[in-house]
């Protein structure tokens, strides 16, 4: 089977080196056909990837008796390698292996990781010995913690192959040079969404029950099995997919094009057709497939200027040193990422909003009274209200939003991203502004009835949790069509690796911020916020009115200077192709997905 799935993907690596035109188009792929197989495997993926992630604060308290901060500081790390290693996977699709073997194979270490971790779950000796109380817990072993790690780990190298190319590899199949390609693009994103949210409530709530209340071993065996089947799923329709072969690693040509700018930054040559080396265009297969040169970031063109031609060009008219003279479509896609890095900063604060619900707010609810009646609400549960809150806006804004506005209007009719970010920043803003009174009512009552476990109803939590959600659809789903929208079809999987490399980063961040409050509220004898088993000896609502604080200033940075780098995509699309005029006399064969 594995050498029957490497030997397809070669022969279509070399289909389309002979003619990469007819490669691509000949034959009926891709579509809303091959997204059915690569949504579905998706669904089953982020089922069992997040039946982990979202329960792992739970775990990690109750069965290796961490708390406090050295609890976040390992499910922030841990989320953080997580979200990093996609930038390992964009370079393994780009330059080596293609979306399609990357995903498979991050999918099969993914796999191997969550093993590791069920049988945490099932073999008594690899966690330490239960707390004696709420206050006296033994701490792990140190070779117990390596064995968690490692299988931790598998998972974030799974993830790096995974998250960088499952959303690339859905854009693909879609022919974004057509008007129907396009507006299918743009749904896509909400629809990718959408689609494993739905299985999530569905199941995640199910799973979480039994984890919590069953058994973590069979808990944690049902998402394993959710992963085998979505491999499976994503095996099967393997023959539908539109696969582009790796066009180079795009961050080696970024480090060239750096370096042959800073070696010419005193050169004084205006920019024009005549002195930019654009070899690139000449000897590509797919005049579509190279960038046009801009007007924006001059300072870049200089890597991309001829200044003498005896000595950088050779009798082809190639540059003799590619760290010296680099191609206008090397400068332009520098220039794509360096273009969405403003707003994507923007995102990454909201992101932190979204990491402080995972961690902080799931301990909130396990100090809490969690019963509804009879019944006991386990605490990872709480993560289904934003998700319910997502797929509801998302269902909301696709089905009812966008026709009745276009009818209306006559014409396709969406929320601009500019609005939807700043309303995802508020949105953030709001949650922790929430969470703080919540907590501090928690806390209030516990002190009040000296118990543990605060009297407050786990209902009272909801409200900061749908806000999370909420932040999430409208701030993260923007951010990540931004970022997809913005750079050339070939940096797709670039763009996904930028969009979990903040993520990865909002972990990093809080984890110092957390380290950071924890050391500067304890000086000069002062009683920490932050620290120890028991949140009710903390003030856990003044680190959330810090992180607030925060989304108050980023919501500033975003409105007067990041919001000005948002470009329709019309004006992207026109960065993404060669001139106009050659696409006038250029006989190309019509695009089909």
């Amino acid at each position: 089977m594995a050498e029957e799935i490497i030997s397809e993907s070669h022969s279509s690596r070399e289909e389309e080196h002979v003619a990469p035109n007819v490669a691509r188009f000949a034959r009926k792929q891709g579509g809303w056909t091959a997204i059915a197989y690569i949504l579905g495997n998706e669904s089953f993926e982020k089922l069992a990837s997040v039946s982990l992630i979202s329960n792992m604060t739970t775990y990690l308290r109750t069965k290796y008796n961490m708390g406090g901060v050295f609890l976040v500081n390992v499910v922030s790390i841990w989320s953080g390698f997580t979200n990093i290693t996609p930038l390992a996977g964009a370079y393994l699709a780009d330059a080596r292996l293609g979306r399609f073997l990357t995903l498979l194979f991050g999918s099969l270490a993914a796999f191997l990781g969550m093993g590791l971790v069920t049988l945490t779950a099932g073999i008594d000796k690899l966690r330490p010995p239960r707390c004696q109380g709420n206050i006296h817990c033994e701490e792990p072993q140190s070779w117990q913690l390596a064995y968690l790690y490692i299988g931790l780990g598998f998972m974030a190298i799974g993830s790096g192959g995974i998250r960088a190319c499952n959303i690339a590899f859905g854009a693909d199949q879609f022919d974004t040079n057509t008007e129907k390609g396009r507006a299918q693009l743009k749904s896509f994103f909400n629809w990718w969404y959408f689609s494993f949210t739905i299985a999530l409530i569905i199941a995640l709530g199910v799973v979480v029950y039994i984890q919590t209340n069953i058994s973590w071993f069979i808990g944690f065996l049902i998402p394993t099995c959710c992963l085998a089947v979505s491999i499976v799923i994503f095996l099967i329709g393997r023959r539908t997919y539109i696969r582009l072969k790796p066009q180079g690693c795009v961050f080696i040509d970024m480090a060239k094009v750096i370096n042959a700018a800073c070696r010419k930054r005193h050169v004084l040559i205006v920019p024009t057709a005549s002195s930019l080396y654009d070899h690139a265009t000449k000897e590509s297969e797919n005049e579509l497939s190279v960038l046009r040169h801009t007007d924006r970031f001059k300072c870049l063109d200089k890597a991309a200027i001829i200044v003498d031609r005896s000595s950088e060009l050779n009798a082809e008219g190639v540059a003799k040193d590619n760290w010296r003279l680099c191609s206008v479509d090397q400068v332009e896609r520098l220039k794509c990422v360096v273009g969405i890095l403003p707003v994507w900063v923007a995102g990454i604060t909201c992101f932190i909003t979204m990491e402080q619900m995972s961690t902080f707010g799931v301990l909130q609810v396990i100090q809490s009274n969690t019963k509804v009646g009879n019944f006991n609400i386990p605490p990872g549960w709480m993560g289904i209200a934003s998700m319910i809150s997502l797929a509801i806006w998302i269902f909301i804004y696709e089905c009812v939003y966008i026709p009745s506005a276009s009818k209306i209007s006559k014409k396709e009719a969406r929320l601009s991203l500019q609005i939807r970010i700043k309303i995802g920043i508020v949105m953030a803003i709001l949650c922790l502004s929430v969470a703080a009174f919540v907590e501090t009512r928690r806390r209030d009552l516990a002190r009040k009835e000296g118990t543990f476990i605060s009297p407050l109803s786990v209902g009272y939590f909801l409200p900061q949790f749908i806000l999370s959600g909420l932040t999430e659809a409208f701030a993260a789903v923007s951010v990540m069509e931004f970022l997809n929208n913005q750079v050339h079809e070939t940096m797709r999987s670039v763009a996904g690796a930028i969009f979990f490399l903040s993520l990865s980063i909002a972990s990093y961040l809080n984890t110092l911020i957390v380290n950071l409050v924890k050391l500067l509220s304890g000086l000069h004898g002062k009683k920490e916020w932050l620290g120890g088993h028991d949140l009710n000896d903390n003030k856990l609502e003044r680190f959330y009115l810090v992180i607030a604080g925060l989304g108050v200033l980023n919501f500033m940075y975003f409105h007067f200077f990041a919001s000005h780098f948002i470009q329709t995509f019309e004006e992207s699309k026109r960065r993404k192709t060669v001139l106009e005029e050659r696409v006038d006399y250029v006989d190309l064969p019509e695009k089909k997905p």
